[in-house]
């Protein structure tokens, strides 16, 4: 075995690819599908909330959320992930994994729920309602990040750990189609029901009370596939990393992993107390010898995961709005409610089956063959590539080739997820310390979501017309699409740059990133302390 390394830790290296690998990603899998389809099952609603509660049919458009109402609702979700990924992060590494990661995911099912109620039928108390839950849905969510990846990567062999841990995240793939699907089914179901006209013909009777139950129906549904999980997350043993590393229990660790395994394994306790002794492994996440070893690592994991998601997040939460500047969604008065919401929904999978879902899949199929570091660099550039292609001739997508648009913008999401979308969630979970490894995952995914909520807010914002007669209500002039394409090509290519500062981990055991093996000594400590990204 490695240097030091205990042999419970060994043998989870070199072992073959077995049916627990595959029953660990399902698990954990269905965390993330859950995860995509709450959050982003709301972008096909928010339409159908404004004409809901914020329709005056003496207007010649249909009402559309507030800006302040849409803000609450993109922003306590995002802010709500971001204070989980940091919280959940942190008590996956003190309380351990499997404990934190069972209440994420009861979290997660009452708030989906709860999400479709409301505290009585005015505007103010169903908006008030939403945010209130999704706030705690998202929260649970963001815990679900660092706890599955960190799950994922302390279960998996070292030899195809990067593509079972991208696996797990491709489910997000299938969770954002999902939501598309439900409400395609949804919708297609109340337009057989009811024969509604478009709010030009008739603006009181293109929706109907009863159309309140549709997002409801979408919100609520996010809990079927988290509770179906609960009972299998529970039965998971503790991963041997935490229990051996962080819990010092080389005992239960051997025990645990001989059933996983099916293979005997012995304790070795003597080697994990001379380990956990060592100077080497005493050092905190604020202490100077973190800085020395993981800093830029750190720096890395958090920037280009922050720069991603400001354009990730600006795509898919607000695609409907560059669907609809293009042409591919009529406009507003010219369909009814039920119709808004059935083509959003066929939008949004349509752009998930063709370019989402594969993308992700892509970089399950290749990431342990060429690394994480070419994918990652390799996406950010034709990011930036076709995030450029689509700003500098938008006039001639938008009055000449719609469908040229929508195949151009379908390469961004393919790029994004055959790409540093999988890749960011990767990496943090492989090259920190087992004690620190979930905090630090956290912190680079709540990172990502304080991109997300520049991305979300920045891009609401900028992506209005320059012209006033052409705005939202309530909304100010911004730049226009083209100029926030732009924008987003700009900052694709800064994630290029700081996609230098992230490590390599291909083929490499986790301890060997994290230099825990003590008995490997200096080596082992300027490996782990190297910002180089190309393996030798």
């Amino acid at each position: 075995m490695a240097g030091g390394q205990l042999g419970v830790l060994n043998a989870l290296d070199v072992a073959k690819t077995q049916w627990y690998h595959f029953t660990a990603i399902v698990i954990a899998g269905m965390g993330f599908f859950t995860d995509a389809y709450d959050l982003f099952c709301i972008s096909l609603v928010t339409k159908l909330l404004g004409r809901l509660y914020y329709t005056d049919i003496r207007n010649p458009k249909p009402g559309v959320l507030p800006p302040n109402v849409q803000a609450a609702v993109t922003g306590v979700a995002l802010c709500g992930t971001l204070a989980g990924q940091l919280f959940f992060g942190w008590l996956g590494d003190k309380l351990g994994r499997k404990r934190v990661y069972g209440l994420t995911l009861m979290l997660m099912v009452l708030c989906s729920i709860a999400s479709g109620l409301s505290f009585g039928d005015t505007p103010k108390g169903v908006m008030a309602t939403l945010c209130f839950f999704r706030f705690w849905l998202d929260f649970g969510i963001g815990g679900d990040y660092p706890l599955s990846a960190t799950i994922m990567s302390e279960y998996a062999n070292k030899k195809t750990r990067g593509s079972f841990i991208a696996a797990v995240f491709a489910m997000q793939g299938f969770g954002i189609m999902a939501g598309g699907i439900v409400a395609l089914i949804v919708s297609s179901a109340y337009d057989h029901k009811y024969d509604l006209p478009s709010y030009k013909d008739n603006p009181a009777g293109s929706k109907v009370d009863s159309l309140d139950y549709v997002w409801r129906i979408i919100l609520m549904f996010g809990a079927v596939p988290a509770a179906l999980t609960y009972y299998w997350r529970m039965k998971m043993p503790e991963t041997a990393r935490y229990t051996a590393l962080v819990a010092k229990n080389a005992k239960q660790a051997a025990s645990d992993m001989s059933k996983v395994l099916q293979v005997e394994v012995e304790a070795e306790e003597d080697k994990l107390q001379h380990m956990v002794e060592s100077e080497n492994q005493k050092y905190g996440l604020f202490s100077k010898e973190f800085a020395k070893r993981h800093g830029l690592h750190l720096v890395g994991t958090t920037v280009t995961w922050f720069l991603l998601d400001i354009a990730f997040y600006s795509q898919n939460l607000f695609q409907k709005d560059i669907f609809t500047a293009i042409g591919w969604i009529p406009p507003a008065q010219d369909m009814n409610a039920i119709h808004e919401v059935y083509r959003i929904a066929r939008a949004q999978t349509l752009i998930a089956l063709c370019s989402t879902v594969p993308g992700y899949w892509f970089t399950v199929a290749f990431i342990d063959i060429i690394g994480r570091f070419a994918i990652q660099l390799m996406g950010f550039f034709f990011m930036t590539v076709f995030m450029f292609a689509l700003a500098i001739p938008y006039n001639h997508w938008k009055n000449h080739n719609n469908i040229g648009f929508v195949v151009m913008y379908s390469f961004t999401f393919f790029f994004s997820n055959f790409g540093p979308n999988a890749t960011t969630f990767v990496v943090p979970a492989e090259i920190f310390p087992a004690r620190l490894r979930s905090t630090c995952h956290g912190i680079s995914a709540a990172a990502g979501k304080a991109g997300a909520i520049v991305g979300a807010f920045g891009f609401l914002y900028a992506a209005q017309s320059t012209n006033p007669n052409k705005v939202d209500h309530g909304y100010p002039t911004g730049i226009g699409v083209k100029n926030s394409l732009i924008v987003l090509g700009v900052i694709n290519f800064f994630g290029m740059v700081f996609t230098l500062l992230v490590p390599e981990s291909k083929g490499k055991s986790l301890e060997e990133l994290s230099g825990e093996n003590e008995d490997d000594g200096a080596e082992a400590i300027e490996m782990a302390g190297s910002a180089r990204t190309v393996p030798v």
